[in-house]
């Protein structure tokens, strides 16, 4: 492992925690309340704990958000303007705009001026220091790190209902085959993102060629996008947070 206070003396490292106010599908997701603590404090936490960070910023809309944030001890030198704030809006022009104000910011101070970045979703309370850790590591040989999990069955011997209303494969040519016979597919876990800042602002693909998964458990991968996506999540804390 990298020797991160040697490293810290060379860059200015920071986290951006996107969190929005108008979550949809289950109201004012990123501050509800997880075991008796703001959602999104735990990112806040993982990424002071990680040690990797010299700022960990928190980009938001919401003022009641940012409230939250300051308590937790994240920065909010900015407010995201509406446009970069409704549900159409992708994670990559948040974290660009992120990093040109901060780059703007520090203007006038240079070794403030950010050089690496990790985009952390508020919605990953089971993410530990290790896994950032492990994608700040990654970044020696890939352009972007983000984390990965494999799928939980075969996609190649997906089913559908074709336009007919009748039951189809996706892939005739592989539903007979055994699993273990199949390439075993992986797919973002929505955990973390690192890059360059560089790379991020001039590139901005974060599924290239160059990139590389860090690879994490099933059991630690929980989408948040209805009721009971979070009640699932509450059961998981259970364990990982008695």
């Amino acid at each position: 492992m990298k020797d991160i206070a040697l490293l810290q003396e060379k860059h200015h490292r920071v986290a951006v925690i996107p969190a929005r106010g108008g979550s949809q599908r289950i109201p004012r997701k990123n501050i509800r309340l997880l075991n008796g603590k703001p959602l999104l404090a735990y990112s806040i936490e993982v990424a002071k704990a990680s040690g990797l960070f010299d700022r960990i910023v928190v980009s938001t809309d919401d003022e009641e958000i940012a409230e939250v944030a300051r308590e937790y001890g994240a920065d909010i030198p900015f407010m995201r303007p509406r446009d970069l704030a409704d549900h159409m809006t992708g994670t990559t022009p948040v974290m660009q705009h992120a990093l040109r104000m901060l780059i703007k910011q520090s203007s006038l101070d240079d070794s403030k001026r950010p050089t690496q970045a990790c985009l952390i979703y508020a919605t990953c309370p089971l993410l530990t220091p290790e896994d950032l850790q492990q994608g700040f590591n990654g970044l020696e040989n890939a352009t972007f790190c983000f984390s990965a999990c494999t799928f939980d069955f075969p996609i190649q011997r997906a089913l559908h209902l074709d336009q007919n209303g009748q039951l189809a494969p996706m892939f005739p040519e592989h539903i007979a085959k055994r699993s273990q016979d199949l390439t075993e597919a992986i797919h973002d876990a929505g955990q973390f993102y690192w890059a360059s800042v560089q790379d991020w602002l001039e590139d901005g693909v974060i599924f290239g060629a160059k990139s590389k998964p860090i690879m994490l458990p099933r059991h630690r991968i929980q989408d948040l996008d209805t009721e009971e996506d979070w009640q699932r999540l509450t059961q998981l804390m259970a364990l990982y947070h008695p």
